[in-house]
């Protein structure tokens, strides 16, 4: 499992059925190590995704105000390459053919085991991008990252990130004080082509920087206007 710090893996649940997610969120928090947010339907999912970092999004199909199969469509849209795992009654080869076309990443039909779905959210976090670690302590400034444990400091203060957010700040760290463009941002870190037509890479440079530069004096990363971001101490 992929932890950093004390920080517990976030998934999204987005299950109309009470009962049924809060079977699920209390089992997963019981058994395991993962920190469960749920949501009853998919407006609320849509919302919760678009303005909190998870790591998986699991969620039903057939759901109140947005289906499963839209929330999908809008989230890969809006490039967000949250893993997904679809929960679905109908299982026909067409309906999980329409749900991997709208972005799921994997296809789960109710009823089923709870070992099952299990085996399901670990094979999906194993996919997370993850920084290349060439060493165990990478260090700028007063950034110290540890990346064998998944430990962040700044001036020997514990920061505390998400995975997206450690693998970001460790392609930083990795080239201090040159200039990254978006696209090799979203090559290496994302592992997908940059679309000009989104703003996800300066939402996670803002999440970044809430952490590591906003409780500090002196801030790193800086952006250069149509070329990128740098992590370089000024003046």
């Amino acid at each position: 499992m992929f932890l950093i710090a004390v920080a517990m893996t976030r998934i999204l649940l987005i299950e109309d059925e009470p009962r049924l997610a809060s079977l699920i969120q209390r089992r997963l928090e019981e058994e395991t190590d993962l920190e469960v947010t749920l949501a009853y339907d998919g407006e609320m999912g849509l919302k919760l995704a678009l303005s909190q970092n998870f790591e998986l999004i699991i969620t039903d199909l057939i759901l109140p105000k947005i289906n499963g199969i839209a929330l999908c469509k809008n989230l890969r849209e809006k490039f967000i390459q949250i893993p997904i795992l679809m929960l679905t009654a109908l299982g026909t080869t067409d309906d999980k053919v329409e749900g991997f076309d709208a972005g799921a990443d994997d296809y789960l039909v109710k009823p089923f085991e709870f070992r099952e779905l299990l085996a399901r959210i670990r094979a999906l976090l194993k996919r997370l991008p993850k920084v290349s670690e060439p060493h165990s302590i990478l260090r700028y400034h007063d950034i110290e990252m540890d990346t064998q444990s998944k430990t962040v400091k700044r001036a020997d203060t514990d920061i505390v990130l998400t995975p997206k957010e450690f693998n970001l700040l460790g392609l930083f760290l990795q080239n201090p004080e040159r200039v990254l463009s978006r696209e090799e941002i979203a090559n290496k870190v994302w592992q997908t082509h940059y679309d000009t037509g989104t703003n996800f890479i300066d939402v996670y440079i803002n999440y970044l920087r809430k952490k590591i530069d906003k409780p500090f004096d002196k801030k790193l990363i800086h952006t250069k206007t149509g070329m990128g971001f740098v992590l370089k101490v000024k003046g």
